[in-house]
């Protein structure tokens, strides 16, 4: 009959190299490494973001009726929804950068493109809960939905005098993908 400690021993002796074998694999992606995925990430989301302003500011401007209006801009708050989602799971999926306050620096990442994805979610409901029997109010509706957006959206940004990093900040000058 084996001992507890008999077990213990043996089970240490199995899981003590695995564990060795995974802390030295366990070191996240080199800062020019990371700050790379970060700036491949961001750049489509920046210019379809960019397009998707461009085409609602014209959408708000243009001869629709509001239930065009409000079928255009549903659509165009789901796509900044997604393409935001999709920016922070390409971060997310670069995992938390070798580099001091590495962790500090993605997590503030991931938060604040987090809460620009629920602030498009939120725009969308709530410009997909508006009447348009009305087009005065439909658009009185959208104005406020936009200017709370926006207020989100501002809030939402990473406070980087919070995550500052020397390494990440030389890797984010240095590397072509950011320039």
């Amino acid at each position: 009959m084996r001992t507890p400690r008999a077990i213990t021993v043996r089970l240490l002796a199995v899981l003590l190299p695995v564990a060795l074998l995974l802390g030295a694999c366990g070191s996240g992606p080199s800062p020019q490494a990371w700050a790379a995925t970060v700036c491949q990430a961001l750049t489509p989301w920046r210019a379809e973001i960019n397009k998707l302003t461009s085409v609602s500011q014209q959408e708000m401007t243009a001869r629709t009726t509001p239930a065009q209006a409000k079928e255009n801009l549903v659509r165009l708050m789901g796509g900044a929804e997604q393409a935001t989602e999709t920016a922070r799971k390409k971060i997310a999926d670069a995992g938390v950068p070798d580099a001091e306050q590495g962790a500090s620096v993605s997590h503030g990442f991931l938060n604040s493109l987090s809460a620009v994805r629920d602030a498009y979610g939120r725009a969308r409901a709530s410009i997909e809960g508006l009447r348009t029997d009305q087009s005065s109010t439909f658009y009185d509706g959208v104005q406020q939905t936009v200017e709370r957006l926006t207020a989100e959206y501002k809030a939402s940004s990473v406070d980087t005098t919070k995550l500052n990093s020397t390494e990440l900040e030389r890797a984010f000058n240095e590397v072509p993908e950011c320039r």
